[in-house]
């Protein structure tokens, strides 16, 4: 079984920066690699971080994401996205950059996971209520969660571990969201910024109000 000390985590890099995406690969191939998984498992993990501030991408790295993967009886994973990868059933994210940052950064367990997915809802439904249209910031579809891999990835969430909390640890703050308002977990709320963060969010986030 996977055990770290997460005291001993230091952050490497914001969210969807190359160091950090290369350091949540790792671990996350390395919680798989320590659970005895089904030899017939095969399943995907993959997050594509749609427009990243441009400090965080370059020529050599032109693609904000990671990925982990178990094929064959292999556990792999890196700083990209592969087709491969993406051609096994899992989760496979594609979100924008600017929605998810800054409560990426907050740790919890399963019932702050629940709060964090009711704060983004109503962080939606404000967006879309000011832009008059149903704002598309991303997601997923069909996700697949065998229970070998949330078992894998879910050691010591309750006491603060985790891949979530891992990822957590490992973030630096970003710029972009000082001063603005936000829920206990982090997820920032529009109806409480002014008209000049709410451009510039909805800028940060890649949309252009028409």
């Amino acid at each position: 079984m996977f055990t770290i000390d997460m005291d001993m985590i230091k952050p490497v890099g914001e969210f969807g920066s190359k160091p950090w995406c290369e350091a949540c690969a790792r671990y996350g191939v390395e919680m798989l690699r320590a659970y005895d998984l089904p030899s017939d498992l095969e399943w995907g993990f993959s997050e594509i971080y749609t427009a990243p501030p441009a400090r965080l991408v370059s020529e050599d790295w032109p693609q904000s994401g990671y990925h982990f993967m178990v094929k064959d009886g292999v556990v792999s994973g890196g700083a990209t996205v592969p087709d491969e990868c993406l051609a096994i059933p899992g989760f496979h994210v594609n979100m924008r950059w600017g929605f998810i940052c800054h409560q990426s950064a907050t740790k919890y367990g399963a019932a702050g996971q629940r709060q964090r997915g009711a704060d983004e809802a109503e962080l939606i439904r404000e967006i879309s209520d000011y832009l008059g249209y149903q704002a598309n910031l991303g997601g997923w579809e069909n996700p697949v969660w065998p229970q070998p891999i949330i078992d894998a990835l879910s050691v010591g969430v309750e006491e603060g571990a985790g891949l979530h909390n891992i990822a957590a640890s490992l973030q630096m703050t970003s710029p972009e969201y000082a001063g603005l308002p936000m829920t206990d977990l982090g997820v920032p709320v529009f109806k409480r910024m002014s008209d000049a963060q709410k451009a510039e969010f909805l800028t940060l986030c890649g949309i252009s109000i028409r």
